[in-house]
């Protein structure tokens, strides 16, 4: 019924504007034209003629000013008609200074994505040794064509305003370009093999509820905030950095994980962020709580109480300089399942907390950051996190980054390393002591959307009885924003 409200108010309007530009024209043609015929006949002299006609064309302009005021008025009614009943329904093209969209009634529903693809050659030491954790293995120079440190992605966001408040579904797909061998998701081991076929990673699912008067509610699939703002500022996110297996490459490389921060992940929340106070929000989380994974140690699957995740984040701009300070924590108690027999000796609560800053001056820009923590493992959260005697391990790392933008072109170097303690009276062995990380970036920006990246990143693990691997890696490729 709406749809045809709407479309009788814009014929109402259609109608009143036909009859409105019918009226008046061909009286004044005839008008004028009387006056001509008397003006010939010698019945008005010049002057008489001048100033009757005079006084007629301001009439006529006064006429057509009232005309198309009446024609706005009848067109504004039936534009309100159409589309501001309570149940009628607009679709308008969403502003592209905005972004990519369509405004649908009163909800906004706007589209971003990227696609990237790389070809990316290993080269690795003929001496490489086994390294438990290690971000280099094996010894064989390997060549692909793959997704870096992003996937691709498309993102769709439908948000509201009602009142001052605006409420938010948003949904994130990742598919990658590699074919996965499907063991675990969408982001298992790659399998290039004929007939394989990639995954789509959905990794974000989640509603907000936010104004500026009381900050953000949100609830869903999201990134975390321990490390998020670690690999958000890497360099490396827009390219490859570690590869992580490059002969059966997976949906996504490593950049600086685990050779410099731990990966935040995405992850299942709720979480309330501060509004902004002069340039400082704070977030406070609740997250589902996640298993160890074992390395040359047990597995601890128990979850009696949810995991917890914060940070603060204080933005700041003198004019000269501009920069973001930020600090962060994860603390979650690592549980022994009593229906799996895990060793309940083992239960720890384990902890972390990273602090940064990022700086800007012109075009150039300079990261530092620094993690440390108990029980939170190394690469990925809970990684490696408790030995096999049950106590946990102590793990930190940092990263410093600088880069440089001219132009079209940026340009950026950065070193990154990430240490995994042995556990109080843990004997040494193949665990992981340090992966550290050198990397050198070139971008190039070809249009708004799309960029070539290039770089050369050296690699090193070393395990804590001495034995080691290294990698050095060439990657070129180029990425796409939308």
């Amino acid at each position: 019924m709406s749809g045809y409200k709407g479309i009788g108010g814009w014929l109402l309007g259609g109608v009143a504007l036909c009859g409105l530009l019918a009226a008046g024209p061909a009286h004044a043609d005839a008008t004028e034209d009387l006056l001509r015929q008397l003006k010939a006949k010698g019945i008005l002299n010049q002057q008489e003629y001048n100033a009757i006609l005079g006084r007629k064309q301001a009439e006529d302009k006064v006429a057509a000013q009232k005309q198309e005021e009446a024609t706005a008025a009848a067109v504004a009614a039936a534009k309100a008609e159409a589309t501001q009943g309570g149940d009628s329904l607009y679709v308008k093209v969403k502003d592209p200074s905005k972004g990519i969209g369509m405004q649908v009634g009163p909800v906004d529903i706007a589209l971003s994505g990227s696609i990237n693809a790389f070809y990316v050659h290993s080269g690795k030491d003929d001496g490489n040794q086994p390294v438990a954790l290690g971000t280099v293995g094996g010894t064989d120079d390997t060549s692909s064509v793959r997704n870096g440190l992003l996937p691709g992605f498309l993102k769709i966001d439908v948000t509201t305003t009602d009142d001052g408040v605006t409420y938010g579904g948003h949904f994130g797909l990742y598919p990658g370009i590699n074919s996965v061998n499907w063991t675990n998701g969408a982001n298992s081991a790659g399998a290039p093999q004929g007939l394989a076929t990639s995954g789509i990673d959905f990794r974000q699912v989640y509603m907000t509820v936010a104004s500026d008067r009381f900050g953000e509610f949100k609830a869903g699939r999201d990134i975390g905030l321990f490390g998020s703002e670690a690999i958000l500022s890497d360099m490396l996110l827009l390219g490859v950095g570690g590869t992580g297996s490059n002969a059966a490459p997976s949906n996504t490389s490593l950049g600086h994980i685990g050779t410099g921060y731990i990966y935040t992940d995405f992850q299942p929340q709720i979480t309330y962020t501060t509004p902004d106070f002069g340039g400082f929000k704070a977030s406070l989380g609740i997250f589902q709580p996640l298993d160890t994974v074992a390395v040359l140690g047990p597995n601890l699957t128990g979850h009696d109480s949810p995991g917890f995740q914060g940070k603060v984040t204080y933005d700041f701009d003198t004019g000269d300089i501009g920069g973001r300070l930020f600090a962060g924590g994860v603390v979650q108690e690592l549980s022994a399942s009593q229906d799996k027999g895990e060793p309940s000796a083992a239960e720890t609560t384990a902890y972390a907390v990273d602090v940064g800053a990022k700086l800007t001056w012109g075009g150039a820009s300079l990261l530092g950051y620094y993690y440390n923590g108990k029980g939170v493992g190394t690469t990925g959260l809970f990684y490696g996190s408790v030995a096999a005697n049950g106590e946990a391990r102590d793990s930190q790392g940092f990263l410093v980054q600088g880069t440089y933008t001219f132009g079209k072109f940026m340009v950026g170097a950065s070193y990154g390393a990430s240490y995994l303690d042995l556990a109080h009276g843990e004997a040494s062995s193949i665990l992981v002591e340090s992966n550290t990380s050198t990397a050198l970036q070139a971008r190039y920006s070809l249009r708004k959307w799309a960029t070539v990246v290039g770089e050369y990143i050296h690699m090193d693990s070393e395990a804590h009885d001495g034995s080691d691997a290294s990698e050095d890696i060439f990657a070129l490729g180029t990425i796409l924003f939308f």
